[in-house]
């Protein structure tokens, strides 16, 4: 078959096996999350410290979400190629979802430890703003109807924005905050406060995130693929 004839859209039969490794990942998760990991004391929310496995993995499935946003924008602009600008585009669909989950478990566990829904610290404001910038990069794709300046000017909003992605992260160690720094690679159990059955349903809960998050991303790749095939169908009829 000539290049020009392979089917741009991915099997259904790949994008369903990750489909199934992600859930079951995530079926796993939540098992170890439940059933094996430890409530945490009084001081911490008890029960309802269990918040932060979802809550942690979320941040980091929309880093790398943004992250994708960024690595997209600017091979975008360099290449003027499609493909890059449906995977940013892809990518910041995805990370805003995860970050609307970071934003709203972060206040439910928040309430009790901190007696407040909402602390303007440093982290906490920069997560607020990352998810506001990139509302703001999705309202922008749809303002346009010319799709090649749209993504352009998108892309420069995506490289702008993932400035801010870092400072959320590092935000804890930079400034004084409310928020905890959570494990760290030197000394996990120390910097977190978690045991071995804690760090455990943590880890399997950072790739069950990961997971999912690339098996949501295919999917929106292979639809933004399929709605170009349908607009050029369109166009040649």
């Amino acid at each position: 078959m000539r290049a020009s004839q392979t089917p741009i859209v991915p099997p259904d039969r790949a994008l369903r096996r990750l489909g199934i490794l992600a859930w079951v990942s995530v079926a796993t998760s939540l098992f170890l999350i439940f059933f094996v990991a430890r409530p945490a004391d009084v001081t911490m929310g008890g029960q309802l410290q269990r918040i932060f496995y979802f809550h942690v993995p979320a941040a980091w499935a929309a880093y790398l979400a943004f992250a994708i946003v960024f690595l997209g924008s600017v091979a975008y602009l360099r290449t003027g190629a499609r493909r890059w600008d449906l995977l940013a585009h892809s990518a910041a669909e995805i990370g805003v979802v995860f970050t609307t989950l970071v934003l709203i478990t972060g206040p439910i566990w928040a309430r009790p430890v901190w007696g407040t829904w909402w602390q303007w610290d440093a982290r906490l404001t920069a997560s607020l703003v990352m998810w506001l910038t990139y509302i703001g990069y999705l309202l922008l794709r749809g303002l346009s109807t010319d799709p090649s300046r749209t993504g352009r000017l998108a892309a420069v909003a995506g490289i702008i924005g993932f400035v801010n992605v870092p400072i959320v992260h590092f935000a804890v160690q930079w400034w004084e905050t409310l928020h905890p720094s959570g494990p760290t690679p030197a000394d996990m159990e120390q910097s977190s406060g978690l045991g071995s059955p804690e760090l455990m349903a943590f880890f399997v809960s950072l790739v069950a995130f990961t997971l999912l998050f690339a098996w949501l991303m295919t999917a929106r790749i292979r639809l933004g693929r399929l709605n170009d095939q349908l607009d050029r169908i369109e166009l040649a009829t």
